[in-house]
């Protein structure tokens, strides 16, 4: 087994310490869109917390990815210019409080080397706990390292993703996006600059900045919060995306969804430019 596999699999962080309190709820609320209906109460429920009529605020259940921005299970020395999200699985134990004192506990699960020029494929998995030591959340990322690849890995294959209905889509909704949103949303914790700085994108090859996918990633949970969820955060189980394409701020993402129980399937894309930016899509409820 090759040196750089085993110092990957052995990266390990328990204990990380973290809090939030409702400021950041709701910037990461807005980061993703909401609110954008100053008049659209269900939506304000997620970035005020009301004075006249106090109500309490909500959380968006995606919150768990940036509620302990920067844990991890260590430091991986990724050629981060070729780095980008690959998927991203939540399982949400229970709903996330407004205000939180939490701890992160973060490992590699696996790491998958496909060749040289190819990249390597890092699936790690960070649980969430209240200062009871329950899980809160269990969040399963994968990370994508374009120039990584070919350090002799073993000739492992990854898990089939989830399978979209071949039926035409239940809903379909657009959601358009803001063109300072990847401004915004860095406030939320992620500062890459390939999602601020033009220089830098380009260096990484693309025209422009470009949205940040876990900023996508979100906004299909909103997505789902709107039609099936009926923006009940309380009801969501679990909610898996994997990265196609990146969105650049100002276009719109027209979501097709699929309703099978209490199983949602998603798939969104820009139009403008006919490309799918998330597949294999999966929202449970319960």
């Amino acid at each position: 087994m090759s040196a750089r596999y085993e110092e990957l699999k052995a990266l390990k962080n328990l204990g990380q310490k973290y809090a939030y309190t409702d400021r950041e709820v709701m910037l990461y609320a807005y980061g993703i869109g909401l609110g954008a209906d100053p008049m659209d109460e269900k939506e304000l429920a997620f970035v005020n917390e009301g004075t006249l009529t106090p109500r309490p605020l909500k959380v968006v259940p995606t919150f768990a990815s940036v509620a302990a921005w920067g844990s991890g299970p260590g430091e991986m020395n990724l050629n981060r210019v070729m780095v980008v999200d690959g998927e991203r699985d939540i399982t949400f134990h229970q709903p996330l409080p407004v205000v939180a004192h939490i701890t992160a506990d973060s490992s590699v699960l696996e790491v998958y080397d496909k060749g040289k020029d190819k990249g390597v494929v890092i699936s790690h998995q960070t649980v969430l706990k209240n200062e009871k030591g329950e899980k809160l959340a269990t969040l399963v990322a994968s990370r994508f390292a374009r120039g990584d690849g070919g350090f002799g890995g073993p000739n492992l294959t990854q898990p089939d993703p989830h399978r979209i209905p071949s039926r035409s889509p239940d809903k379909t909704i657009d959601i358009t996006t803001r063109p300072d949103q990847a401004l915004v949303y860095r406030l939320c914790g992620d500062r890459n600059p390939l999602h601020s700085d033009p220089e830098f994108a380009k260096k990484a090859g693309f025209p422009r900045p470009i949205l940040h996918g876990m900023c996508t990633y979100g906004i299909t949970c909103r997505g789902v919060l709107q039609t099936y969820a009926d923006y009940d955060a309380s009801a969501f189980r679990q909610h898996v995306a994997r990265f196609s394409s990146p969105v650049y701020p100002g276009e719109t993402v027209t979501m097709d969804l699929w309703k099978d129980g209490n199983v949602i399937s998603f798939e969104a894309k820009v139009k403008s430019r006919g490309v799918t930016v998330i597949k294999n899509g999966k929202t449970v409820l319960g």
